[in-house]
């Protein structure tokens, strides 16, 4: 569900649509461009109706909107699942737990502190309605097998290693016991619902309908609060902290790019925070170079250290190289959203595949494709990625639950794919993901 901003450029008071995914605001009047900032999610209000009774204020209740992936993993495999949903965040009878379709058939307004009326804090917290969405939900687990045949080969008949083509799916509920829990890609804000008290009749105010029937109704508003200065969003230039250059991204991406000292700055609670990165040399058949998070550290609980490690822990199908015993274990994650099943697919390659990847310092170029998962993100998908590659569960599943990462350090590594018709394909990795596979994970 795409829900629509209405916003004013902050330069020239031009109005603009934004998504819920941007947080850059790029003028089409004035070609301004402007970062939104909020210390927290941000809160939208659904616009009333010009045919309320304006001697009422109005009373504005908020509903938690969560869309994003949600990963499990018990003993059986991964389950998961994309949410979409809005759920109330107060305790009010008869009004409707979710918003439906709402603010996808109306343009939101951005909550600021001259909208009218006062606001009900939240009364229920944002981790047990996310639970109860988890219950809700029903997941599928993915299971994997790794199946053993026999191939003449050169040196006679030898015992191959391969994962099966096919897929065994299975109904997983959520009320099952589960070793770990991720949420990535996650977007929250606040939605909030006008109101406003006739009576003993608590009327929508979108609507000019009544919704409930409450014996207090006049304790609704004295429960409500005003606007506070935490929930106000920011405007900031898009200006490179380093040269003063204009930094250049779409909307809903998260790392911007100065093409003037080849910097790149991602979006910090505050400010711009700069991003280590690295890229992959391509060739004349390159069109396109892909961002991966590039996530270095050791897990002792399971005893990887290395990459030569991961590979025996994991118990991948490939004869261990020595010089693997003194490369850093890395987990590459993409950084770009997916369907879960795609995202599990390539970030297992290509951290499977890092081996062959040489590294050499960045330079900004027009082919670099959005970043639209945080590193804040990335670092909460390795356990899922560490599943994801480990051919035998039971050495790895076990151990999740108080499993670490240590000695972290993060940078974005771009790598180059080559226009395939439907489908990208980066040779080092043979990763293969289509072009519509993509689009979709933009409306994520």
């Amino acid at each position: 569900m795409e829900i629509r901003i209405e916003e004013r450029c902050p330069q020239c008071g031009a109005p603009i649509v934004l998504k819920e995914t941007d947080h850059l605001l790029t003028c089409p009047f004035c070609k301004v461009k402007t970062l939104l900032l909020a210390r927290g999610p941000f809160r939208y209000v659904l616009p009333s109706s010009p045919k309320t009774d304006p001697g009422q204020p109005l009373i504005h209740v908020p509903y938690l909107r969560f869309k994003g992936t949600i990963f499990l993993i018990n003993e059986a495999g991964i389950g998961h699942k994309v949410v979409d949903t809005t759920r109330i965040g107060t305790v009010l009878p008869d009004l409707p737990p979710t918003l439906g379709v709402r603010p996808q058939a109306m343009p939101v307004r951005r909550l600021v502190p001259r909208t009218p009326g006062r606001f009900l804090p939240l009364a229920i917290k944002a981790s047990a309605i996310l639970e109860k969405v988890i219950r809700l939900t029903p997941l599928r687990i993915e299971k994997r097998k790794l199946v053993r045949r026999r191939a003449q080969g050169t040196g006679g008949e030898e015992e191959l290693f391969s994962y099966d083509s096919r897929i065994e799916t299975t109904e997983y509920s959520a009320h099952s016991r589960f070793l770990h829990r991720a949420f990535i890609g996650e977007s929250i804000s606040f939605l909030y619902l006008p109101l406003w008290v006739r009576g003993d009749r608590v009327v929508d105010a979108v609507t000019g309908q009544a919704v409930a029937a409450l014996d207090r109704a006049g304790e609704l508003g004295r429960s409500a609060i005003p606007f506070r200065p935490s929930w106000q969003t920011r405007f900031k230039a898009t200006l490179c902290p380093r040269c003063g250059w204009s930094l250049d991204g779409e909307g809903d991406a998260h790392v911007m790019t100065c093409s003037n000292c080849d910097s790149a700055w991602s979006l910090g609670r505050e400010q711009l925070e700069e991003v280590r990165w690295r890229m992959i040399a391509g060739d004349e058949a390159t069109r396109l170079h892909i961002g991966f998070w590039r996530i270095t550290g050791t897990i002792p609980e399971v005893g990887i250290a290395s990459f030569a490690d991961f590979i025996k822990r994991t118990n991948q199908p490939m004869l261990v190289r020595p010089e693997w015993n003194a490369r850093p274990m890395r987990f590459l994650v993409p950084a770009f959203k997916l369907q879960p099943k795609v995202f599990l697919r390539i970030g297992r390659q290509a951290t499977i595949s890092q081996w062959r990847l040489q590294a050499r310092p960045g330079r900004v170029r027009d082919d670099l494709y959005p970043v639209t998962l945080p590193a804040s993100e990335a670092r909460q998908a390795v356990k899922v990625i560490l599943a994801a590659c480990a051919a035998s569960r039971k050495r790895i599943f076990p151990f999740l639950p108080r499993i670490h990462l240590r000695q972290t350090a993060v940078e974005l590594l771009y790598l180059p794919f080559e226009d395939k018709g439907h489908d990208w394909f980066q040779p080092d990795c043979g990763i293969s993901v289509s072009k519509s596979a993509l689009g979709f994970g933009r409306r994520l």
